[in-house]
């Protein structure tokens, strides 16, 4: 049986357990799944403090000593649901079909639209309400501050690898990779161009010594290449800002590498290239790579941000890349038969009608009222949660393809 153990990971003061979308999802569904609310907070404190031993991570479960103050050491274990043969042949086949996919997860990211290709064939890759499932020594029958310890230190392992979450479902790394790369194989023959009728031999031998031969494939590039130093003597050229050019070398290096192994990834061919940025997003693309500071200043004036504005630009980014800076300053009004769709879902997530938020709608914005709680439609389909700080909505948390959900994780915030 495949399995991988993580050392323990030291404690964690003053950030986030999690800072990329999925692992944001997996602590939203341990907030949805345990019943009391404090019981989390602790394990929250648990782990921070550095009390989860190393974890050993399997198929359909996880695994660790948690420790509490007083030294006591109980083994907990967080279960999940595996991904059946027939959801696992879906997925495998929706990764093989599309290079950039490959590509993704070999760079350790899950956008999050191989989340939504995933939903849209029937495979939910991330828990939900209810999926994930505690057992712990100290008797609890719900989750306790060592099961909610455990699975926010998970959290900080899926950040760096989503293949933990893969693995969770069922699927080591190099059984998957080695699966797709077969499935890649076979896609690619089936989808190859009929040849060309051809020309006689004699014609071609003529001509041979005009042709010349194909030049081998690039390598894959393990990590972008270091860029030079322009700053250690004179500028390179009067009125140049050596510093930002260092930058705008380190930023197309490393985009460069992207753009390679994505062209590497098989079946790369049949996938339509995306679309261009426009200068406004390729601005706070680059500004959310943390430039040096006055590169970042001049990446705002450039776009017509201010410093704030800029970083709230950014944030959005972070969560949602385009779509979520779209979310962040487009403001429209979708259709009714939307607008319908959306009424039906938040009502029926709260079937208390005194709990229930109430809520104004101004186009494809919903706040509700007497809270600092907003979300946002996106031309996507998906929609956007924004918390009210400092007089402004700031961007908190990635789309949801379900209003209710996106408008429940930012009210919890509160």
């Amino acid at each position: 049986m495949t399995e991988r153990t993580f050392e323990a990971l030291p404690p964690v003061r003053d950030r986030a357990f999690a800072g990329s979308w999925w692992g944001l999802a997996w602590l939203r569904a341990l907030e949805d799944s345990a019943l009391d609310g404090q019981q989390v907070k602790a394990g929250r404190r648990h782990a921070r403090a550095g009390a989860v031993g190393a974890v050993s991570v399997r198929p359909g479960r996880i695994t660790a000593l948690v420790r509490d103050p007083d030294g006591t050491a109980h083994r907990s274990d967080v279960l999940v649901q595996q991904l059946s043969e027939a959801d696992w042949d879906r997925f495998l086949t929706l990764v093989a079909d599309q290079a950039g996919h490959i590509a993704a997860l070999l760079d350790r990211d899950m956008p999050p639209h191989l989340r939504e290709d995933a939903a849209a064939v029937g495979v939910e890759l991330l828990p939900g309400i209810g999926d994930l499932e505690p057992e712990c020594t100290c008797g609890a029958w719900d989750h306790c501050p060592h099961t909610a310890a455990l699975c926010h230190q998970v959290a900080r392992l899926l950040d760096q690898d989503p293949f933990v979450l893969l693995l969770l479902r069922g699927r080591g790394e190099r059984e998957l990779l080695d699966e797709v790369q077969a499935r890649s194989a076979v896609h690619v023959t089936a989808h190859a161009p009929e040849p060309p009728a051809g020309i006689p031999a004699r014609e071609a031998f003529a001509v041979r010594w005009l042709i010349p031969p194909l030049p081998d494939p690039l390598p894959a590039v393990d990590a972008p290449c270091r860029p030079p130093v322009l700053t250690g003597g004179t500028s390179p050229a009067p009125g140049l800002d050596a510093g930002a050019l260092e930058f705008l070398i380190a930023d197309a290096a490393a985009r460069a590498r992207q753009l390679l192994a994505e062209a590497l990834a098989p079946g790369h061919e049949h996938t339509a290239p995306p679309e261009e940025p426009t200068l406004r997003q390729d601005a706070v693309r680059m500004a959310a790579s943390a430039p040096p500071e006055r590169v970042t200043d001049r990446l705002a004036e450039g776009c017509g941000y201010g410093p704030a504005e800029l970083a709230r630009a950014v944030r959005a980014w972070e969560y949602g890349g385009p779509a979520g800076l779209a979310a962040l300053e487009e403001e429209w009004t979708p259709g009714p038969a939307e607008l319908a769709r959306a009424r039906d879902r938040l009502a029926a997530a709260w079937q208390d009608e005194d709990g229930a938020p109430r809520l104004r709608a101004a186009g494809n914005r919903w706040t509700a009222l007497g809270t600092g709680a907003q979300v946002r439609y996106g031309r996507e389909g998906r929609w956007w949660p924004f918390r009210k700080e400092g007089g402004h909505w700031q961007p908190a948390g990635p789309g949801d393809d379900d209003p209710a959900a996106a408008l429940a994780g930012v009210l919890a915030g509160d």
